[in-house]
C-alpha cells in the first residue's frame, strides 16, 4: 500500500507544516548543543585532574587523624602555623596594594599611548611572561644580597654605611613579588581602561569638567572593574606564591612553603591538607565576592545609562 500523504496546507502553514510532516523527528543543531558538546571534555578531564584531586585534600583535612575539626584546631591553636597564616594575608595585601599603585599610572600612560608607543608598551609588559619566576626571583636574589648590586651601589655613594639586609626578610620577598606581580595587575587594568568610552570624557570636558574632575568622576569609575579583577588575581596568586618565599626566606614562612614543609619533610598530610583548604575557601570566598561586587557596578551603571 503506497503511504498516505497529507495535503500540504496554504503558505501560511506551509513552514509550519513542512516540519511537521517531512523533517526528522531528531534534535536540530545548534550552537548551543555544539557548545555544550565541546565543552564535555575539557570538564571530564578538569573534573578527573583538577577538582577530584582537590576532593580528596579536603576530604583529608577532615578524616585523617580523627573526623572532625582536629586539624583546624591544631591550626588555630599552634602559634607559628597562625603566624604563618596572618604573615601570608598581610604580604599578599601588600604586594596588591603596591602593585596597584605602581601600576594604575602606568596603566593610565600606555592607555593613552599612540598605536606604536601603545604596541611597544604591551611587548614590554607581557615578555616577562615569558621568563620563568625561578629566573626573575634569582636575579633578585644577585640584585639583593648583601654584597649584591643594590648595596655596592649604596656604599659607593656614601648613603649607607654598611650593607642592608634585603635577603632573608619580608621586604625583599615583597620587592621581589611586586615585580612578578605587575603584569597580572597590569592586563586587567589595560583591558578596562580601553573599553572605556572617550566621547564620555570628552562630554564631561564639554560640561566644565576639568582634567583632575574628568578622572575622578568619569574614567576612576569606569576602571574600577579592571581595578577589582587585578587586585583579586594578584592577591589570590601571592596567596599560593611559593618559589620567591622559599629562595628568598624571611623571618616568617608563607603558607604555601609551610605545606611543602609540612607535606614533603614532616609527612603530615592532614595538616597540610587543611592549610590548602584554608586557601581553597578564602580564594572561592573572594571570587564570589568579586563576582558579587562586579554585578553591582554594572548594575549601578547601567541605572546611571538609564
Amino acid at each position: 500500500m503506497a503511504p498516505r500523504l497529507t495535503a500540504a496546507p496554504p503558505d501560511a502553514d506551509r513552514s509550519h507544516w513542512r516540519d511537521q510532516h517531512l523533517m526528522p523527528a531528531t534534535r536540530s543543531w545548534t550552537p548551543d548543543r555544539s557548545n555544550a558538546l565541546l565543552f564535555f571534555l575539557p570538564a571530564l578531564i578538569l573534573g578527573v585532574f583538577f577538582l577530584l584531586p582537590l576532593l580528596g585534600i579536603v576530604i583529608r583535612s577532615f578524616f585523617y587523624n580523627g573526623a572532625g575539626l582536629g586539624n583546624y584546631r591544631r591550626i588555630l591553636t599552634d602559634t607559628g602555623t597562625l603566624r604563618s597564616l596572618l604573615y601570608t594575608f598581610e604580604t599578599a595585601l601588600i604586594v596588591t596594594i603596591a602593585s596597584l599603585i605602581l601600576s594604575y599610572p602606568v596603566a593610565f600612560v600606555v592607555n593613552r599611548a599612540r598605536r606604536g608607543v601603545l604596541n611597544l608598551a604591551m611587548a614590554v609588559i607581557i615578555i616577562p611572561f615569558w621568563t620563568s619566576s625561578v629566573v626573575r626571583t634569582y636575579a633578585w636574589i644577585v640584585f639583593l644580597q648583601r654584597h649584591g648590586i643594590l648595596n655596592e651601589v649604596f656604599l659607593y655613594l656614601g648613603l649607607i654605611s654598611r650593607p642592608l639586609k634585603l635577603m632573608n626578610s619580608g621586604i625583599g620577598t615583597q620587592i621581589a613579588m611586586i615585580h612578578i606581580m605587575l603584569p597580572f595587575m597590569l592586563l586587567p587594568l589595560l583591558s578596562a581602561m580601553r573599553s572605556i568610552d572617550q566621547n564620555l570624557l570628552r562630554a564631561a570636558a564639554v560640561l566644565g569638567a576639568n582634567p583632575i574632575r574628568q578622572f575622578l568622576y568619569v574614567f576612576l569609575p569606569l576602571s574600577l572593574s579592571g581595578v577589582a579583577a587585578g587586585c583579586l588575581l594578584v592577591f589570590i596568586s601571592s596567596l599560593g606564591f611559593y618559589v620567591t618565599p622559599a629562595l628568598i626566606g624571611g623571618p616568617n614562612m608563607m603558607v604555601a612553603v609551610l605545606i611543602e614543609q609540612q607535606a614533603s619533610r614532616l609527612l603530615d598530610w592532614p595538616l597540610a591538607s587543611a592549610l590548602a583548604t584554608i586557601l581553597l575557601a578564602v580564594t572561592c570566598v573572594l571570587f564570589f565576592a568579586y563576582e558579587a561586587a562586579i554585578r553591582r557596578l554594572q548594575g549601578g551603571r547601567a541605572i546611571g545609562e538609564a
